[in-house]
């Protein structure tokens, strides 16, 4: 991902007092028209709440994931609820919900999780795991789609001071996707429809984090259709792969490919899995993290700027991307990029950490057509959108947008940020 360390999501730390607006975040609005169905989704030998579940309008394009606490929020017209839900997550049989009674509805989903899983389908050897990954990329251009789409997505991008969230960003946004057949997203584009944000006015938040490019997750980490991305002959040749053992995902056989640096260069590399349909041989998920053993390789992949003084302390950089099969189809469905550092000025004694997480779902699709396609400007792939959030303020922000349903926690700091107004 050498080409992409520029301009990849890297942080900037500025000293100074930030901005603190004044809107409500997170609020669940009504809309007229919609009815809302919410749940939680659970391991149905465990209990467990999962997260990053698939939860979409049966015969629709409609859809979100489960937050950290296995929470969703979906919003539909009443004749597409009478389709029902659909719920899929890695290693659990899918399950359909019909939707009955009256709206608002709140269910209680449980999964089964998969015990066994079909070894045999592993046709190839662990000494051909690259060679199953290049074939994958041969077949791109019949797995994903082959018209310009337009895209309706939800993007939220926190930071965390220790426990304590001092930001919150949110927007929704329009994104074009161009044809994969030539795996380049030079030609795609992010328009940023509403957004708002929330930020600490507390005195001892004085450090600013800042993502840079960050709505623009949607093309830089669709690692599938991004020829700058880790899936590139070039970048294929710095690896070691190796096969690991199959999963289930959406009830489709898949195999599973490890990699990890094989070579040092003059940039951090990334290690992490490659989820592979044992079908058609479509990327449907991919979990990578920076090599963290060189310290300054890792802080140049990961900050683009920083206050004189401050020693920055890398921890974590890690994303994962998922695609979601539809019809003969793949396409895009979650982004999330974790980032973890500690800060400490000279002279002191306790380094203070930080993180930073940006998430994207596509919660609906249709083709790009001129009607539907924005003629305003696009987000800039290298502007910051906590400095841009509050051009796209909006009072009556969700209406009939689908969201990632936000944790307690997040509703809570939410509140906190809202008193300190």
């Amino acid at each position: 991902m050498k080409k992409m360390k520029g301009h990849l999501l890297a942080i900037w730390l500025l000293a100074g007092s930030p901005w603190a607006g004044s809107m409500a975040v997170l609020a669940q609005e009504s809309s007229a028209g919609f009815v809302t169905v919410e749940g939680v989704v659970r391991d149905d030998d465990s209990n467990r709440r999962l997260e990053n579940v698939n939860v979409s309008v049966r015969g629709t394009h409609i859809g979100t994931v489960t937050n950290a606490e296995g929470a969703f929020v979906l919003k539909m017209s009443e004749a597409e609820a009478r389709a029902g839900l659909d719920v899929s997550h890695i290693g659990y049989f899918n399950r359909h919900v019909a939707l009955t009674g009256k709206f608002p509805i709140k269910l209680n989903i449980r999964v089964k999780p998969y015990a066994n899983l079909l070894k045999e389908v592993m046709v190839y050897g662990a000494d051909n795991a690259r060679g199953l990954v290049e074939k994958a990329l041969e077949k791109v251009p019949l797995n994903y789609s082959d018209t310009r789409e337009m895209l309706t997505a939800f993007y939220r991008e926190t930071v965390r001071k220790r426990n304590r969230y001092i930001s919150v960003s949110e927007a929704v946004m329009d994104i074009l996707k161009t044809p994969y057949d030539r795996r380049s997203v030079a030609a795609d584009k992010v328009w940023i429809l509403k957004g708002r944000r929330l930020l600490s006015q507390r005195a001892a938040d004085t450090l600013s984090v800042k993502v840079m490019g960050g709505p623009n997750v949607a093309l830089y980490l669709d690692v599938v259709k991004n020829d700058n991305a880790l899936l590139t002959p070039d970048e294929l040749d710095y690896y070691e792969f190796s096969m690991a053992p199959a999963e289930m995902v959406a009830d489709r056989p898949q195999y599973v490919v490890e990699f990890r640096p094989r070579v040092l260069l003059l940039y951090a590399l990334f290690r992490g899995k490659i989820f592979i349909d044992a079908s058609n041989l479509a990327f449907t998920r991919v979990e990578m993290s920076l090599d963290m053993s060189d310290r300054s390789k890792a802080t140049s992949a990961m900050l683009q700027k920083k206050p004189f003084g401050l020693r920055f302390r890398p921890q974590e950089f890690s994303f994962l991307v998922t695609y979601k099969q539809v019809g003969d189809r793949t396409y895009l469905n979650y982004v999330r990029n974790t980032i973890r550092f500690r800060c400490d000025w000279k002279r002191r004694l306790f380094a203070t950490g930080y993180t930073v997480v940006t998430e994207m779902v596509v919660t609906d699709r249709a083709e790009a057509t001129p009607g539907n396609t924005p003629d305003t400007k696009p987000f800039g792939k290298r502007q910051v959108f906590y400095d841009k959030v509050s051009l796209y303020a909006d009072p009556d922000f969700w209406g009939a947008y689908n969201i990632i349903e936000p944790t307690e926690s997040l509703e809570h700091a939410a509140g906190k940020l809202r008193r300190a107004d």
